[in-house]
C-alpha cells in the first residue's frame, strides 16, 4: 500500500474554463517545429540543411556541448525553415510534414535483454533522450550520470491541468513497458506518485517495478519538485531525473514498437475558449491547427495564449508551436485596461489571496482571471506569504536573495539544488512586490551550474 503524504501549504487557483473529458483529432499541422530554447542551456548545432527530406526520427540538430543529445523529426516531410532571431540564435527549426507519417525502425527490444548502455544509446538515437531532465538545475540529463533515482508524478495539480488517467487511457501497456526501460537505467528506485481520491487509472495504482505515494493537498502537490522534496529530497553532489507521464509512454513505445510516436495529449482550455477539450496532436504542431474557431473574439479584448500552465508556462502567438514539454494550451485575458480604483472597489467578480475582496465568501466559485499584476515592482520586503504556498523545508525570500546578491554558498545552504522555477510559481503569484522570482531563480541554477561545471 502506498504511503499518504499530506501537503497543507500550497493553493488551488479557481480558473474558469475547465475541459471536457471529450478527445479529438485534429488534421494535419501546415508545419511543426522544435523549439531550440525550450530546452535550457542547450546550444543547437544543425545537422541538415534546408530542404532536406526527413522521416520520424531523423536528426535534425545536436546539443554543441554534449553531441551524444540528438533532436529528431517529429514528422516526415521537409526540413524547410531555420528562424533565427537576436544574435542569430536558433529560434525554430521548421518541418513541412508530407503526410505519408514515415518512421526510421530503431528496433523493437525488450529493456531486459539489453545492456544499461544499449538502453541509454537507443534513447540517444531516436530523439528521446531530451524528455528525460534532471534535478539538480532542471535542464536535460547527463547521459554519462547514472541518476540516484527516478521520478514520475502521475497527476498535476496547476490550474485547468490535464487529467493524467484520461490521457492514460488506452496506453497503459506502453506506460509499464516505459517504467520497465526506466528500471534499467538507475541503481535506486523509480518513484511513481498519484493523488489520494483522484488517480484511479490502473496504470498508475498497480503499476509494477515503482515505489509509489500518494499525495493529497493543494497545488503544488503535482510538482515533480515538490514530491522529491519529501521522499527522498536532493543533496549536494546528488542527481535524480524526472520525466512526464506522456514521455514515459513514448518510451514504452519505443521499445514495444521500435519507433519515435511524437504523438500527444493535450488539453485546450481557459476563460477565452469556446469549447475546452482534450486533442491528439504531433509533438511541435502549429496552434493554429486546434485552435482555430474555438477562441473567443470579444471587441477590445486582448488575449494571451500560453503553452504550457497559465503560472509557468510561454506566452506564444496565435500562428505559433506548442513546447516540447508542454501538454497544455490555455487562454486567458491579457488584463491590460485600466480600472479605476483597482482593488478599492468592492466586489465578488475577482479572486484574491488575502480576501481583499468578498469573493472569498463563494469558495466553490470560478474566475475570468487575466495577467494584470495590478502595480509594478516594490521593496522586497518579509510577508510571510511565500511560506504558506511553498511546501518545502526552505526559505524562498532568503534564498531568492541569495541569488540576487550571488552568494554561491548561502544558496547552497538554503536549498538551490532542491528547486526549480516552477516550484516557485506560486510564490511569484502571491507576491506583494511583484518579484520575477521564477527568472530569478533559474539565474541562480545557471549560476551553480555554471561554477560547478
Amino acid at each position: 500500500m502506498s504511503k499518504v503524504i499530506k501537503i497543507r501549504r500550497g493553493l488551488n487557483i479557481p480558473l474558469a474554463g475547465e475541459a471536457e473529458k471529450i478527445l479529438q483529432t485534429p488534421p494535419l499541422s501546415a508545419e511543426y517545429a522544435i523549439r531550440p530554447p525550450v530546452f535550457h542551456g542547450l546550444t543547437p548545432k544543425m545537422l541538415v540543411e534546408e530542404g532536406t527530406p526527413v522521416k520520424v526520427g531523423t536528426p535534425l540538430f545536436y546539443d554543441k556541448y554534449n553531441e551524444d543529445v540528438l533532436f529528431t523529426s517529429p514528422v516526415s516531410g521537409t526540413y524547410t525553415q531555420l528562424v533565427r532571431g537576436a544574435k542569430r540564435r536558433i529560434l525554430e527549426v521548421r518541418i513541412k510534414p508530407d503526410g505519408r507519417n514515415e518512421h526510421i525502425d530503431f528496433g523493437v527490444e525488450s529493456a531486459g535483454s539489453i545492456s544499461r548502455e544499449q538502453i541509454v544509446s537507443k534513447l540517444l538515437k531516436s530523439g528521446l533522450w531530451p524528455a528525460i531532465r534532471q534535478r539538480p538545475y532542471s535542464v536535460i540529463a547527463d547521459p554519462k550520470i547514472k541518476p540516484r533515482d527516478i521520478f514520475i508524478s502521475a497527476f498535476k495539480t496547476t490550474p485547468l491541468a490535464p487529467d493524467m488517467d484520461f490521457v492514460v487511457n488506452g496506453r497503459e501497456a506502453f506506460f509499464q513497458s516505459g517504467l520497465d526501460v526506466l528500471g534499467r537505467l538507475t541503481d535506486g528506485d523509480v518513484y511513481l506518485s498519484t493523488q489520494t481520491g483522484e488517480t484511479m487509472s490502473k496504470a498508475f495504482t498497480e503499476a509494477k517495478g515503482v515505489r509509489l505515494h500518494a499525495f493529497k493537498g493543494p497545488h503544488p502537490a503535482g510538482n515533480v519538485g515538490i514530491q522529491i522534496h519529501h521522499i527522498k529530497p536532493v543533496n549536494k553532489g546528488e542527481v535524480v531525473w524526472y520525466l512526464d507521464v506522456q514521455d514515459v509512454i513514448t518510451i514504452g513505445i519505443l521499445f514495444e514498437k521500435g519507433i519515435y510516436d511524437a504523438r500527444k495529449v493535450v488539453v485546450l482550455n481557459g476563460p477565452e475558449i469556446l469549447n475546452p477539450r482534450y486533442y491528439k496532436i504531433i509533438n511541435g504542431a502549429q496552434l493554429s491547427s486546434f485552435t482555430d474557431n474555438n477562441i473567443k473574439e470579444e471587441a477590445g479584448v486582448n488575449l494571451r495564449i500560453i503553452s504550457g500552465d497559465v503560472l509557468s508556462g510561454e506566452q506564444i502567438e496565435r500562428d505559433g508551436f506548442i513546447g516540447f514539454y508542454d501538454d497544455q494550451v490555455a487562454v486567458i485575458p491579457e488584463g491590460d485596461k485600466p480600472e479605476l480604483f483597482g482593488w478599492l472597489i468592492p466586489n465578488t467578480d475577482k479572486f484574491s489571496v488575502s480576501r481583499t475582496f468578498f469573493s472569498f465568501l463563494m469558495p466553490g466559485r470560478k474566475y475570468r482571471h487575466n495577467t494584470n499584476i495590478r502595480s509594478g515592482e516594490r521593496p522586497f520586503v518579509i510577508t510571510g506569504l511565500y511560506e504558506k504556498v511553498l511546501p518545502m523545508d526552505i526559505m524562498p525570500m532568503q534564498l531568492i536573495k541569495s541569488i540576487m546578491i550571488n552568494d554561491i554558498d548561502m544558496m547552497e545552504k538554503l536549498g538551490i539544488y532542491e528547486v526549480a522555477p516552477e516550484d516557485f510559481a506560486l510564490c511569484e503569484y502571491v507576491c506583494p512586490s511583484k518579484i520575477e522570482m521564477q527568472t530569478i531563480l533559474r539565474e541562480g541554477l545557471d549560476t551553480m551550474k555554471k561554477e560547478f561545471a
